[in-house]
């Protein structure tokens, strides 16, 4: 089920993107592809092989926005940690 789990709290992000949306776009479209990028690791369960990239992009997120929208970088945080509990 953490796959299910995991789909919650991308749902959760997008709703918080739609209203709370970082005030630069750039920002907004990184936040998008990232959700993407998770989804469609997420569909190419079982994963055979990790993804460092996609963990690495998670972590730079939560850094980039913990202070500006920490309640962002905590549905991040969230994302990154059931990520590492499904071996991606």
């Amino acid at each position: 089920m953490p796959a299910n789990h995991l789909q919650q709290q991308l749902e959760e992000l997008r709703k918080q993107l739609v209203e709370h949306p970082p005030e630069n776009e750039e920002d907004r479209e990184s936040l998008e592809l990232l959700a993407r990028d998770i989804e469609l690791q997420l569909a190419a369960q079982p994963v055979t092989t990790p993804d460092a990239s996609l963990i690495d992009g998670v972590n730079l997120a939560v850094e980039r926005f913990e202070v500006s929208h920490p309640t962002l970088a905590g549905s991040l945080r969230n994302i990154m940690q059931t990520l590492a509990n499904i071996g991606i």
